[in-house]
């Protein structure tokens, strides 16, 4: 009996550690690509969320990630880190707040030349009146969330 706990325990510290860990690039959703099959150069160019298609698909940092077209996919290729999202493409506020969440991709902020998702409308709002300060804090706490 002794035993069958101590395996059980040792399984259980091994999977919570599993459990904790992310993936470098929010691929949730059913798309499972990244910003959820959003173009991420179309937020720079157009502007706003614009949903990508699988002929436009481009592998980066373990993720797939699908362009409206054939041109903003060469784009980001040629330059991913300046167009990728901030974050990995979690919720930035939560990154924020030293935890992930998933995202809306029309929920966005672009400040200074950098792409930033949030988790819903009101979220969004909540990160705009102090993104600075909210900026500083995720960058402190997304390499350790990232190392998870």
């Amino acid at each position: 009996m002794r035993r069958y706990f101590l395996v059980s325990l040792l399984l259980a510290i091994l999977l919570s550690n599993q459990v904790l860990a992310i993936e470098p690039v929010y691929s949730g959703g059913r798309e499972r690509a990244a910003i959820r099959g959003f173009d991420a150069v179309a937020y720079f160019t157009e502007h706003k969320a614009i949903k990508g298609n699988k002929a436009y698909a481009f592998d980066y940092l373990g993720a797939t990630w699908l362009f409206s077209s054939q041109e903003n996919r060469d784009r980001f290729a040629a330059n991913p880190a300046s167009y990728a999202p901030q974050y990995g493409g979690y919720c930035a506020y939560a990154v924020s707040r030293n935890t992930t969440a998933s995202i809306k991709p029309e929920y966005f902020t672009i400040y200074d030349g950098k792409l930033y998702l949030n988790y819903s409308r009101s979220v969004m709002k909540k990160w705009t009146k102090h993104k600075q300060r909210y900026i500083e804090e995720a960058n402190l706490n997304w390499p350790n969330l990232a190392e998870k």
